[in-house]
C-alpha cells in the first residue's frame, strides 16, 4: 500500500511575504552601505608614515593619500576630488598609490576596499581615514584639522635624533 505524502506547495501570499521580506533586508542594508560608504573617521593608533613608505614627499601641512586599484570606478572621482583639494590648499599634496604594488601599506592599515583615503598630518601621521569617496566639505575640514592640530603634529611627538 502506497503511503501519501504531503507536499508542501507555499501559498501566493506566502512568496509575496517572502519577497517583501527580501527588499527590507536588501533596503537595510543599501542604506547601512551609504551611511558608511565615505565617512571620514579617526585614525588616532595607526603607525605614521613617511616620504619613504610613500615614494613622495608629504606635504607641508597635510597630505591626502589615496589608496587605488586601475580598474576602480570610484577611485577616478577620488583622484579628481583630492587633486583639487590638493591644488587649492598651498601645503597639502595628494599621493596616489596602487594597492597591487603596495601590498605591505595595505595589510599595515587594513585596507580591504579601494578608494582608501587617508589625511596625514604634517609629520605622516594618521589623522583621518575614510573607505570610499570622502565628501568634499568634510576633507576640507579633516585637512584643516590635520593642518593646525598641535597634538598630531607637533615636534615634541616626534623621535629625537
Amino acid at each position: 500500500m502506497r503511503r501519501a505524502t504531503a507536499a508542501v506547495v507555499p501559498t501566493v501570499a506566502e512568496g509575496m511575504i517572502v519577497a517583501v521580506a527580501v527588499l527590507i533586508v536588501a533596503l537595510l542594508a543599501g542604506l547601512a552601505w551609504r551611511h558608511v560608504n565615505g565617512r571620514l573617521r579617526s585614525g588616532a593608533g595607526q603607525p605614521r608614515l613617511t616620504a619613504a613608505d610613500l615614494g613622495q614627499p608629504l606635504g607641508s601641512r597635510a597630505t591626502l593619500l589615496q589608496f587605488s586599484s586601475p580598474v576602480c570606478a570610484p577611485c577616478r572621482a577620488a583622484r579628481r576630488l583630492l587633486a583639487d583639494i590638493a591644488a587649492g590648499n598651498p601645503g597639502v599634496t595628494h599621493i596616489e598609490l596602487d594597492v597591487s604594488s603596495r601590498m605591505e601599506l595595505v595589510r599595515q592599515f587594513g585596507i580591504h576596499r579601494t578608494p582608501t583615503v587617508f589625511v596625514l598630518g604634517r609629520h605622516g601621521e594618521v589623522a583621518q581615514r575614510a573607505s570610499g569617496v570622502p565628501k568634499r566639505e568634510d576633507l576640507l575640514s579633516a585637512v584643516a584639522l590635520a593642518a593646525r592640530d598641535q597634538r598630531i603634529g607637533s615636534d615634541r611627538d616626534l623621535p629625537h635624533t
